[in-house]
Parts: C-alpha cells; sequence; structure tokens
C-alpha cells in the first residue's frame, strides 16, 4: 500500500483515478480514509483523487507524538506537496475539517476549493473538554471498545441508527469502531485540546467554499456551520436531513451532489476563482 514520509511521519493513502485537478479526503476522528469511498468512487472518473490516513490513526505510522491539529495541518500540507497535489480541492469531515479550515487559512495556495463536513471553528467548550479527558484515560485502560456505543452513537444520527437501508454499512463501523486501538486516545485528547481557529482567520479565507451540516448532527450541531457560512467569505452552506456526524456515510449522495456542485461553479468561473483561491 502507498505511503509517503512527510513531516517525519509516514503517511497511508489511497489514489485512484487520473485528471488535472486532485480531490484530497481528510478524515474524522475515530475513522480512516476509507469513510469516503463513495465519494471517491464518484470522483474518480474526472479527478485525481487522494484519501489519507492521519497520522496514529488508520494504515498511518503511529510516532508517538504530533496529534495536535497544528501539527496534523502541517502533515497535511506537506502531503499535498509531496503528491504534487498543488493547488488542490481539500475535503474535511470534522477533525479533517479542522485541518482544512487551517489549510485554507494559513496555507491558501495549497488550496483550489474547500469543502468543509461536520467541523467547527472553536475550541471545545470546558465541560466537553473535562468529559474528553475522562475519557482519554478509560480508553488508556481498556482501550476503544467497551465505549463502542458511546462512539457510535456520537459519530451516527439518530435516522441513520434506526435505518434499515443504512444498517450493513453501521455494523461494518460499528466492528471498525470495536477494533480501534488504544492509541486512538491521543488523537481523542487532541481534539479535545485543539485551539480555536479565530473569526479574522475565516474571514482571510479566500478559496470557494462549501460546509456540509447533518440535522441530526449533535457531536457538530448545524449552529457550528452556520457559523462557519456567516463568517468565511461567500461561503455556501448545505444543511442534510435525516444526516448525523458522518455524512459522507450516512447520505453520500448528497454530500456528492453537493461538490458536484461547487466544483461546477469553479469550473464555470474558470481562472478568475481559480486565482482568487490560491492568491
Amino acid at each position: 500500500m502507498p505511503t509517503v514520509k512527510v513531516n517525519g511521519v509516514e503517511l497511508f493513502y489511497k489514489e485512484t483515478g487520473r485528471g488535472p485537478d486532485t480531490l484530497v479526503f481528510s478524515h474524522g476522528l475515530l475513522m480512516d480514509h476509507s469513510m469516503f469511498e463513495a465519494q471517491c468512487a464518484a470522483f474518480s472518473g474526472r479527478y485525481r483523487v487522494v484519501a489519507y490516513d492521519h497520522r496514529g490513526q488508520g494504515q498511518s505510522e503511529d510516532p508517538g507524538s504530533g496529534q495536535d491539529m497544528e501539527t496534523l495541518t502541517t502533515d497535511a500540507a506537506d502531503l499535498i506537496l509531496a503528491l504534487d497535489a498543488a493547488p488542490c480541492h481539500f475535503a474535511g469531515l470534522s477533525m479533517g475539517g479542522f485541518v482544512g479550515l487551517r489549510l485554507a487559512a494559513r496555507r491558501p495556495s495549497l488550496l483550489r476549493t474547500l469543502t468543509l463536513m461536520n467541523t467547527g471553528s472553536e475550541a471545545e467548550p470546558w465541560p466537553t473538554r473535562l468529559r474528553y479527558s475522562v475519557l482519554v484515560r478509560l480508553v488508556r485502560l481498556a482501550g476503544p471498545a467497551p465505549f463502542t456505543r458511546m462512539a457510535v452513537k456520537a459519530l451516527f444520527g439518530k435516522t441513520t441508527r434506526q435505518s434499515v437501508e443504512r444498517r450493513v454499512m453501521l455494523n461494518e463501523w460499528t466492528d471498525k469502531l470495536r477494533r480501534r486501538p488504544r492509541n486512538v486516545a491521543e488523537a481523542l485528547l487532541a481534539v479535545a485540546q485543539r485551539r480555536p481557529v479565530s473569526a479574522d482567520e475565516l474571514r482571510s479565507i479566500q478559496c470557494p467554499t462549501l460546509i456540509i451540516a447533518g440535522e441530526d448532527d449533535t457531536s457538530r450541531p448545524p449552529s457550528d456551520s452556520e457559523r462557519l457560512a456567516t463568517l468565511i467569505p461567500g461561503a455556501r452552506l448545505v444543511r442534510i436531513t435525516g444526516a448525523g456526524h458522518s455524512s459522507a456515510l450516512e447520505a453520500p449522495e448528497v454530500v456528492i451532489a453537493a461538490m458536484r456542485g461547487l466544483f461546477g461553479e469553479v469550473e464555470r468561473d474558470g481562472g478568475a476563482i481559480a486565482d482568487r483561491a490560491i492568491g
């Protein structure tokens, strides 16, 4: 399987498709690159598509440090450069969205467009950070398996959890979550302790931006996405009925359609929007 060494760590990535533009997918906490299989299949006919695993998660190396969002952002920037993918269409869900926001604000030359799914810019409130700190200790001791039900409830909306159509997908991911190693505790801690992206940084983002929110998302409620849409210039907000925190898995067709709309707009506007994105 392909890996690339960037920022002192071997990152796993899966590459499909061919095209003049590259689309990079960045996954959420406790997930991995495979959460974007539907999107990769949909776009690989027209784009070069890269989905990667964050350090210490999935099939990427765990160097024992660097799970914080700033380091993950450097990892992503170096991966984009190492794969000669800049400027790319970058799509991040939850933790991947934390990375995407930082890239767009701090490394704008690397992005052509930005898609943010089920994410936000603010730090976790202290009660949530306190709950996370307790959970981190327990996961370090017992692993994540005893907390699988809690994770499923946080990652998937009520509509999905009750859906017969989504049952196979939900069972597959429940099993994956149950088998995660103890080191996911470090990613949990990094998410809990992350610093906010300031309002000024959000206002500085110039690349065309799509924001996707799940109406059933209790981990990152739609109000977080609404705030992003208010602050990021020209951002478009899509709210998905019946989707929770993992919209790429819960409503893959809707996510694909929304992203196609973003890419189509960029292509219709041509060089003007692209120049603004990479200037």
